[in-house]
């Protein structure tokens, strides 16, 4: 069990790391931490994602819950059916956009608010270890929650036009979800790729981030003509997007795009954005009238601050997109429904309304494995101490032509860096000179 417990989630290798005895203990601990007496329970299409889900699902009923079971689901429709239902907790069986032998546990209270990494998890690990208990009362019914789930994100679909999308759901759970939202709207003309839940992963992992992943659907967007399309990782709470060129769109130019769209009809909210996005996300939320907060990274923390923000928006690097008329949650398919407004509402092709906010050249994510992650930050911090610093996540260093963050990951044994200049030139220096530094401070850094 030990190492499982992240940031905001838990992870591991099944069946090495995480497996059916484990979960049965979380699914226990989990009802003693909440003192929860209605909890809802989902899965993804994983290989294990059942047993695991059936293992949650003994421990919390023996802890004396009532579960329902909401069967394969997306993340997104569990968020909603916890806070729809009224539940007082609920657990989705995933690991996201990860390889299928790795499973997992994302964990909410009411209202579909994750467990948090600095007090909830801790606590939760630490209920893990005590012996469970049995109590009376327990039960387990099933529940189907995709009809009333599909009807609230279509409420938000405007003016509808029509327009060609390709769909790629990398089997995984946007596939039972897309057609049903599709045949609400009849204006917009699916063309499906991997539609049917697969934990095997059978065309490729459900990554959208991993360029390798949309090769496929960037031919077959310029094949078909298509007005643009769109990837889901595995539980479908993050997407990507092409252009009707066939281009990748940078995930963090997504949210200032939808945020000035949003803001459009909310003038003056505040939208949220993770540190790493382009420096034209914050001046595209400010060029519409509202109010750009940095935020951490990890969907527990960022749904946190929009709580207390009451932010309208929400979006992230890792295409996580983040909505308040949601219960502050990410969502994949409404995002994608966001673009399709958008669009219509511009008459204009993707790549058009992208270009205004593309003018930053960005090295991207640079994922680094070394040896001392403290040593390389205090290292960049004193070369880099005329800056302007701070430590809200990992260290920023800022310059008026140029800026870097650096970060450990939360989900996997790296750090990250990304780097922005105002010209190309500039960039290639700069990520030159912060890769030297770094080397100086620890000679065995690799680059994966």
């Amino acid at each position: 069990m030990a190492g499982i417990f992240k940031a905001y989630d838990i992870r591991g290798r099944y069946p090495d790391e995480l497996d059916e005895a484990t979960a049965e203990r979380i699914g226990n601990a989990f009802i003693r931490l909440l003192a929860a007496e209605r909890v809802v329970v989902g899965r993804d299409m994983r290989l294990s994602s059942a047993s695991l889900s059936r293992a949650f699902t003994r421990g919390a009923v023996a802890a004396g819950a009532e579960v329902a079971d909401a069967g394969e689901v997306s993340t997104p429709l569990l968020n909603y059916a916890v806070a729809a239902g009224g539940f007082d907790g609920g657990a989705m069986v995933t690991a996201s956009h990860l390889p299928g032998d790795m499973n997992g546990l994302k964990l909410d209270r009411e209202n579909a608010i994750p467990l948090s990494g600095d007090r909830d998890l801790p606590l939760l690990e630490a209920r893990v270890g005590e012996e469970p208990v049995a109590r009376a009362g327990g039960s387990c019914r099933r529940i189907d929650m995709l009809g009333d789930y599909i009807g609230k994100v279509a409420g938000f679909v405007r003016n509808p036009r029509p327009l060609t999308i390709v769909v790629d759901a990398g089997n995984g759970m946007a596939g039972p979800e897309v057609p049903r939202l599709f045949e609400r709207v009849p204006a917009w003309r699916l063309l499906p790729m991997y539609l049917d839940p697969d934990g095997r992963f059978p065309h490729h992992h459900a990554n959208p981030l991993d360029p390798d992943t949309t090769r496929e659907l960037q031919d077959r967007v310029v094949a078909e003509g298509a007005n643009f399309g769109v990837a889901f990782d595995g539980d479908a709470d993050r997407c990507g997007f092409i252009d009707e060129r066939g281009e990748r769109v940078r995930e963090d130019l997504v949210t200032g795009l939808v945020a000035a769209y949003l803001l459009e009809e909310n003038p003056g909210a505040t939208i949220l954005y993770d540190l790493r996005s382009s420096r034209a996300v914050v001046e595209a939320i400010e060029q519409a009238g509202g109010r750009g907060v940095r935020s951490r990274v990890g969907h527990a923390f960022i749904k946190a601050r929009m709580r207390e923000e009451d932010a309208l928006f929400a979006g992230e690097l890792s295409g996580h997109y983040y909505y308040r008329d949601m219960g502050f949650t990410d969502n994949g398919i409404l995002t994608m429904i966001q673009v399709l407004n958008l669009i219509a509402a511009r008459g204009r092709p993707l790549s058009e309304l992208i270009r205004p906010l593309d003018h930053y050249p960005t090295t991207g994510e640079i994922n680094l494995t070394v040896s001392d992650p403290d040593l390389v930050l205090t290292a960049l911090a004193a070369r880099y101490r005329d800056a302007e610093i701070d430590r809200l996540d990992g260290l920023t260093v800022g310059y008026p032509d140029w800026w870097f963050n650096i970060r450990r990951s939360h989900t996997e044994p790296v750090v990250r860096l990304n780097l922005e200049a105002d010209t190309r030139g500039l960039l290639d220096e700069k990520k030159r000179e912060v890769l030297g530094v770094i080397r100086d401070a620890d000679p065995g850094v690799k680059v994966v």
